[in-house]
């Protein structure tokens, strides 16, 4: 299991003690501090539901910080480099376990991960 989060993120610093708590083993990666690149980022808007579009933390401070002409008409390329230039818009935490990826940390993703 790999923890992408930031460690300055209540829910992820609340994610992790849970996880710890339950004695699960976890790398983790700070995604400001470790940086993500195109690849990982693609290869998690495929394999999250709901695509980019979940990926992407419309609710961030980055987000609306962002000048309205990048926010509109973007494509899946142009989302997935903005998360690289500014990895505070990737929806967090992001959870990868063998390619299954969950992000945030609701009821579903915690069934999932807590047992």
């Amino acid at each position: 299991m790999i923890f992408y989060g930031l460690k300055t993120c209540d829910t992820c610093r609340r994610a992790r003690k849970e996880l710890s708590a339950a004695g699960i083993d976890y790398t983790y990666k700070d995604v400001r501090a470790d940086g993500v690149s195109i690849a990982d980022v693609t290869r998690w808007a495929g394999a999250v539901d709901g695509g980019w579009e979940k990926l992407l933390n419309k609710s961030s401070t980055t987000w609306r910080g962002l000048d309205d002409s990048v926010k509109t008409d973007l494509s899946a390329a142009m989302a997935a480099q903005l998360m690289v230039d500014n990895p505070t818009l990737i929806k967090r935490p992001l959870i990868d376990v063998d390619g299954m990826v969950s992000v945030g940390w609701t009821k579903e993703t915690k069934a999932l991960h807590l047992g």
